[in-house]
């Protein structure tokens, strides 16, 4: 797969790399964890420029954000309270619980951002709730491009930097993300098996 993955990026360049970040963010048919070493792995051979891989990753991540924040937007927090009244058990949220994350999201949103952008698995949900909860285009913007930034440039450069030895990344991020994901899940099911609309 790494060697198939170098090849389309040598032949896609930047744009190529933009797509499949857009491509991880909207629906993930390959991790960033992959992605942007093989892209850096491309730069440190010569094939494409670092800070060219860096921002072609950056705004292809970017745009799958926004994505999520106007699906979010789409949803807005009336429309998830109403879901909760019907549907609260597989939301496992009630009306209230939304209350009570919106002041939160209200207090906390830059961080939420950016912090949730560094994290994989979660790299694509927290938009969706910055667009439920209103967060402004341009601060969700800002916050979202600085966490993609720095998440890019990590893995762009540890790739540089590896060079042949660049799928070390991967074997390290793979299983932390399969994790977090397998986290996620689980925690969901506990939610519903225990919900109380009460």
């Amino acid at each position: 797969m790494f060697d198939r993955l170098i090849e389309f990026l040598n032949e896609a360049g930047y744009l190529g790399i933009a797509a499949l970040m857009f491509l991880e963010n909207v629906f993930p048919p390959i991790p960033s964890e992959i992605i942007m070493p093989a892209a850096g792995f491309g730069a440190g051979q010569g094939r494409l420029n670092l800070l060219g891989v860096i921002m072609a990753g950056a705004g292809g991540s970017v745009a799958g954000a926004l994505f999520w924040y106007y699906v979010g937007k789409w949803i807005d927090a009336d429309r998830l309270r109403r879901w909760a009244e019907r549907h609260g058990r597989w939301l496992t949220l009630a009306p209230r619980d939304i209350d009570r994350v919106d002041r939160w999201f209200d207090r906390h949103s830059g961080k939420a951002v950016l912090l949730g952008r560094l994290v994989p698995a979660l790299r694509t949900l927290i938009s969706v709730p910055a667009g439920v909860f209103g967060m402004s285009l341009p601060r969700f913007l800002l916050f979202t491009t600085l966490g993609t930034a720095l998440w890019t440039t990590l893995l762009a450069v540890a790739g540089y930097l590896l060079e042949g030895q660049y799928r070390i990344v991967a074997a390290y991020l793979n299983p932390t993300t399969n994790i977090i994901v397998g986290l996620v899940v689980a925690a969901y099911l506990y939610r519903v098996a225990t919900w109380r609309a009460t």
